[in-house]
């Protein structure tokens, strides 16, 4: 490998990633055509009760309905009837209301564009405060004891829905500050925004938090501190090091914020696009459904390209001459307060699920409805007189184990396309744009309502975070200069895999995938409240938090126990990575060109 056939590389790039979005394109917008299809009921019959709510209707009226949408013409000529009309700025009526689409979709997705503006502000925001320290003290060659990253965790832990319902009853409700309800203005946009960003920055904040001591680390940085530059003038140079690395974890983010604040809106009552494609998706309403994914698929490839022009810009020359210095974290102290931290959670942790296992979960007792915490029941009851902590301790094992499954198999698959980035980009920045819920509801129109069909739709669009950011790390480990000099030495790909790829990547994908734990609990759980995944009476934490959702104001104790358990689990995850046992053991095969020379034979 040399830098010319680098940047030939680079130039055949752009073609296979232009076809890789067409296909991934088409391919998701033809799923989407399908769903009613697939989902094995009359979709006239959806239609119809979604206009009337009818539960019994007549063959004659579903005859009626099937002539007037032509729904015996079969979904591939719906599909071209719609691609026709788009091409004439006409994306068709509403199934369901009889309105022109383009209008409802128009007003969504200009709500939905600005709430994900200001929820990016927050996201930055965020990032920016988790570390701030970090380049203090860096930039001033300060930097002695590792952070373990748990004020991140615990904020990237704090389920997003139940933030909202939080921010709403407290901000807007008692306080009167904000709008609790609605879309009239901006100060409508600021409640949504923190609820959606402030998970957001925590964990852009972590991941970007971890990476700096390695930037404060490079020759450069020692060099120009001895010179005696300004520190505010390294710590930019040290970010925009690191920035370029975490910059792709923006685009599912993005994305995210715009196609699945479902809840969010729901709670706000926002007419954003995430309810708008939702309620569609419900109702088999395709012209609303495929215009809306249409939307959402531009966006994503628009998003990408953005994020990977930043990327280059913040790289320079280095990343295109193959020159780019490799980051290397220094051996930090780690303190005792983490050990203690992590020990504590996973013993609270721990506690909590033992009684729990101790008492009886499905047991009902109608006199007993949400009673606060008591001795005969610590952590209260839900609204239909179970005991939380029981519920709580029987669904920690289901709850826990799938969502480490799906994380697991995500993280697999992201690294594995990750690695062929040059196939895979178009299709990262088109799944990127699947909410879960949609792609719930096409998994489950096959596979039927199950836990393994909910975590098989999180696998399908979850994926993508990993992907992006094993694609950015390594096109930087090609890129550097010790790469090159292991190459010319006569490294074999086996030799650059182990020493090379696995280093520069395992690790900070892994804590990444860490850090996303409690949001895969939260997503498979969300799948589940609307029937497509664990079903009633199923004790699982996520479901304990959709179900109580409502009487947060009346009896916030009733999620209180299974956001609690979610935090505690993210910081033991996210503690235990912060160890340095596995970056160190990795980091550890990573050589320099030096012995590379005196082992040329390897791999």
């Amino acid at each position: 490998m040399s830098v010319t056939s680098a940047g030939a590389d680079a130039r055949r790039f752009p073609w296979g990633t232009g076809i890789g979005r067409l296909t991934a394109g088409a391919a998701l917008l033809t799923a989407v055509a399908l769903l009613p299809w697939l989902s094995g009921t009359d979709p006239a019959l959806t239609v119809l009760r979604a206009r009337s709510a009818d539960q019994d209707p007549t063959p004659a009226q579903l005859a009626t309905v099937r002539e007037q949408l032509g729904l015996d013409e079969g979904p591939f000529t719906h599909l071209a009837h719609w691609l026709g009309g788009l091409l004439h700025g006409d994306a068709g009526t509403s199934w369901v209301s009889g309105e022109p689409v383009l209008p409802q979709l128009t007003t969504a997705f200009a709500v939905s564009v600005t709430l994900m503006l200001g929820a990016l502000l927050v996201t930055v925001a965020v990032a920016a405060l988790v570390c701030t320290r970090t380049l203090y003290l860096g930039s001033r060659r300060r930097l002695r004891r590792a952070r373990a990253g748990i004020a991140a965790a615990v904020l990237a832990a704090l389920p997003k829905f139940l933030l909202a319902s939080l921010l709403a009853t407290v901000c807007g409700v008692w306080l009167g500050w904000f709008p609790s309800s609605g879309w009239e203005g901006p100060a409508s946009m600021v409640l949504p925004a923190l609820a959606l960003g402030v998970p957001s920055g925590a964990m852009i904040g972590g991941l970007l938090d971890q990476s700096l001591p390695a930037a404060f680390n490079e020759p450069w940085a020692r060099t120009w501190h001895a010179f005696g530059f300004a520190p505010g003038h390294i710590a930019r140079h040290a970010l925009r090091r690191t920035l370029a690395g975490v910059l792709p974890q923006l685009l599912p983010t993005v994305v995210g914020l715009v196609g699945g604040a479902v809840a969010v809106e729901k709670i706000f009552n926002i007419p954003g696009l995430g309810r708008l494609a939702l309620d569609a998706a419900i109702a088999q309403d395709l012209p609303p459904l495929q215009t809306a994914t249409l939307a959402l698929i531009l966006l994503g490839i628009a998003a990408g390209l953005l994020i990977q022009a930043l990327r280059r810009t913040l790289l320079g020359p280095a990343l295109r001459a193959g020159a780019l210095p490799a980051l290397h974290a220094p051996a930090l102290l780690r303190g005792r307060s983490t050990r203690w931290t992590a020990g504590a959670c996973a013993v609270a942790l721990l506690v909590l699920v033992i009684a729990g296992l101790l008492r009886d979960p499905l047991h009902v007792e109608t006199s007993a409805r949400l009673l606060p915490p008591s001795a005969a029941h610590p952590l209260g009851t839900d609204s239909l007189g179970r005991d939380l902590l029981a519920r709580l301790g029987h669904g920690a094992l289901r709850t826990a184990g799938v969502a480490l499954a799906v994380t697991a198999v995500s993280m697999l698959v992201g690294l594995l396309l990750g690695s062929a980035a040059r196939v895979s980009a178009g299709l990262v920045e088109v799944a990127s744009t699947l909410p879960a819920v949609l792609a719930g509801l096409l998994t489950t129109a096959v596979t039927g309502p199950s836990v393994w069909g909910a975590a098989l739709a999180v696998c399908l669009v979850g994926w993508t975070p990993y992907a992006a950011q094993a694609a950015a790390l390594i096109e930087e480990e090609r890129a550097s200069g010790h790469m090159l000099a292991s190459v010319s030495f006569g490294a074999g790909p086996g030799y650059l895999l182990r020493h090379h790829y696995l280093p520069a990547v395992l690790p900070t994908v892994l804590r990444n995938a860490l850090l996303r734990l409690p949001t895969t609990v939260l997503v498979l759980a969300s799948l589940g409240f609307l029937g497509l995944g664990e079903q009633p009476p199923t004790p699982e934490w996520g479901r304990l938090l959709s179900e109580n959702q409502p009487y947060v104001e009346l009896a916030p104790w009733t999620v209180l126990g299974p956001a609690c358990a979610l935090v505690l689990l993210s910081v033991v995850a996210v503690s235990g990575t912060a160890s340095g046992r596995i970056g160190s053991s990795l980091g550890a095969g990573r050589t320099r060109p030096g012995s590379v020379a005196r082992r040329s034979t390897a791999g």
